[in-house]
């Protein structure tokens, strides 16, 4: 029997999905898969979800929002678009959003103001925010502590250590992995997931990216997949798949108010 599943980031809205992803979809139902958290990182991205979302109501569930990346070429109406699209049906949250000091696009000042609109619309909105975190956790860290309000938000595709996911802990976030904790030198990242308390787990592919043990490096990843996460965050905690998955689903639908 499947297990019950949900993945809570991917990209079927990406280019690699364009001509396959009603195949994607029927594979990710195949495979357990119950829901599916699509994510934008640009204006245009962002609408290509709420039309996924309305095509499979129910199933594909649109996060609408600029990604740090992103942001330096984002047009100057892109954010007021975003803020348009969160009344669609079928839109669960805001994101992805975050900052990334690994690439340089877009100059850390404008990331930290896009995140800051990013939160703010969230409060606004009582929706909860995914965030992007790529060698960056102490400033992103830093700025969710300097919110007088903080929305629910989720740390997605987490790298961070022992002492960084502690400090999320305590503000109350989300964690969520993807496949590179199935990695075989990822080690310190499964001591890392097996500590996040279980009503703060979630898991998620990010397909097209980020293919897991034992499909690493095999392109696109897919909602399919997520299995292999999950078996392995399972391992790590020494539970039983079927166990983790019916409480991983429980915290994606309520993270997502589903």
């Amino acid at each position: 029997m499947s297990l019950r599943l949900f993945d809570t980031h991917a990209h079927l809205n990406s280019e690699a999905f364009i001509d396959v992803v009603d195949d994607v979809i029927e594979r990710a139902r195949q495979n357990g898969v119950q829901g599916i958290a699509v994510i934008g990182i640009d204006a245009s991205t962002s609408r290509r979800a709420c039309e996924l979302a309305a095509m499979h109501p129910g199933y594909l569930h649109a996060v609408v929002g600029i990604q740090p990346n992103s942001a330096g070429e984002a047009a100057p109406d892109d954010f007021a678009s975003i803020e348009k699209m969160i009344t669609n049906p079928g839109v669960v949250g805001i994101g992805e959003t975050g900052l990334d000091c690994y690439w340089d696009d877009t100059p850390i000042a404008m990331q930290h103001e896009y995140f800051q609109r990013h939160l703010d619309l969230a409060v606004r909105a009582n929706l909860p925010v995914v965030i992007h975190m790529r060698e960056s956790a102490s400033l992103i860290i830093g700025q969710l502590r300097e919110q007088l309000q903080l929305p629910a938000a989720v740390m997605h595709s987490f790298t961070g250590n022992m002492d960084e996911v502690r400090q999320c802990l305590d503000l109350g976030l989300m964690i969520s992995f993807a496949g590179m904790v199935t990695f075989k030198k990822s080690t310190d990242l499964r001591e890392v997931a097996a500590f996040v308390p279980e009503d703060r787990l979630l898991v998620e592919t990010d397909a097209p990216y980020l293919s897991p043990e034992p499909l690493r490096g095999r392109r696109p990843n897919e909602p399919a997949r997520v299995e292999h996460t999950l078996r392995c965050l399972a391992d790590a905690r020494g539970v039983t798949a079927e166990h983790l998955a019916e409480v991983t689903s429980d915290n994606a639908m309520r993270f997502f108010q589903l």
